[in-house]
């Protein structure tokens, strides 16, 4: 990230805190969630509020703000790239940095659940919430909504995330769910990414809410898409995780693509962390798939 620009939202935050709130009144939005492609292509970056900065052998490559910064301004810029889903200290960098024109932005909701910790699935909502998505002019927010069976905190977490479906669909702004059946093994917790545990995921996630007319699902690539897809009939997302066979990854989404659920992609640290250090490149790859 050039010294010119962060200097810039360093100083807006300092000198004029008003200029966020600004920036994102004046700030064009999206015609619509899919791109001229018909598909979203979204890139995540919601990952370091949860303290998961690392991506492949570096612990704290997302750690450095300011590359992660200039990474999402290329990202965006490519042609293709619909929206952006991220915390609000991000958001708030982008929109002072003027990137989010014509984009759909999802502010990402509970975040409390930090990677590694021994209260994870107790994943409450400590960042946006539905009234400040509303108020900024997004169009949507995010929670991951871990299932562990052995763990008493998981009715709480459904709990508060069926009060954040109920009050983005009040609002009628998008409520993106990632649901995952987790498990605690060795003091850690693990997704469960076989076939079976992914449906029995989205069929609990489905009926989340008293209403659902505007709840999508963002979902993991896994086998047997074809079943996974057919488990709802909400919109899907299928999201990238952190992939070490690029080849494969890309012909696992353009497979699941091809599904009439499946409505684009939310990509995060794969395109932002190339293994070839290409954002440009992996970015058009990733759209051209859809």
């Amino acid at each position: 990230m050039p010294y010119d620009n962060v200097s810039r939202v360093v100083k807006s935050r300092v000198s004029d805190p008003g200029a966020i709130e600004a920036a994102a009144a004046r700030r064009v939005k999206a015609t619509s969630l899919l791109g001229e492609h018909g598909r979203a292509m979204v890139i995540a970056a919601d990952h370091p509020a949860r303290g998961a900065n690392g991506v492949g052998g570096d612990p704290n490559a997302m750690a450095d703000r300011f590359a992660l910064l200039d990474r999402l301004c290329v990202a965006l810029e490519r042609p293709g790239v619909t929206g952006v889903l991220a915390t609000a200290d991000i958001l708030e960098d982008l929109l002072l940095l003027g990137v989010l024109d014509g984009k759909s932005v999802f502010g990402s909701m509970n975040r409390a659940g930090l990677a590694g910790s021994v209260f994870e699935i107790d994943d409450r909502f400590t960042g946006y919430d539905a009234a400040t998505i509303a108020a900024m002019g997004f169009d949507g927010g995010k929670m991951l909504t871990r299932i562990a069976l052995d763990d008493a905190a998981t009715p709480s977490a459904l709990e508060n995330a069926a009060r954040a479906v109920d009050e983005l669909n009040d609002r009628q702004l998008i409520a993106m769910v990632e649901p995952f059946i987790s498990r605690w093994q060795d003091g850690k917790i693990r997704n469960d990414l076989s076939t079976d545990a992914v449906i029995k995921s989205i069929t609990i996630a489905s009926g989340l809410g008293r209403r659902t007319a505007y709840t999508w699902l963002k979902l993991p690539v896994v086998d047997a898409m074809e079943r996974v897809l057919a488990s709802s009939t909400l919109p899907a997302l299928l999201l990238g995780g952190e992939v070490t066979d690029p080849d494969a990854a890309f012909a696992s989404w353009g497979k699941a693509l091809k599904q009439p659920t499946a409505q684009g992609l939310v990509v995060g640290r794969s395109l932002l962390y190339p293994s070839n250090g290409d954002v440009a490149g992996a970015v058009d790859r990733a759209v051209s798939l859809l």
